[in-house]
């Protein structure tokens, strides 16, 4: 089945990937704005660029869908 979904942005370059960062992998001065969790979610380009950091799953998928991004997580 060849079927286009028009709910999301046709072309590979409108994917973002949402995958889960450890607190303590981030450098020094990134933990020091950071308070009270372990686990935070990173919004990455498709090149690995990375394009955001935010609180939980849920804002990272908000946030890359009200740019007009797909969000696919990552594991």
């Amino acid at each position: 089945m060849n079927t286009p979904f028009d709910a999301l942005p046709q072309g590979s370059n409108r994917i973002v990937y949402v995958r889960p960062v450890q607190v303590a992998d981030l450098p020094e001065e990134v933990r020091a704005q950071i308070e009270g969790t372990d686990v935070i979610y990173s919004v990455h380009a498709p090149d690995g660029q990375r394009l955001a950091l935010v609180a939980d799953r849920s804002m990272a998928f908000h946030l890359a869908r009200a740019h007009d991004f797909a969000p696919v997580n990552v594991h």
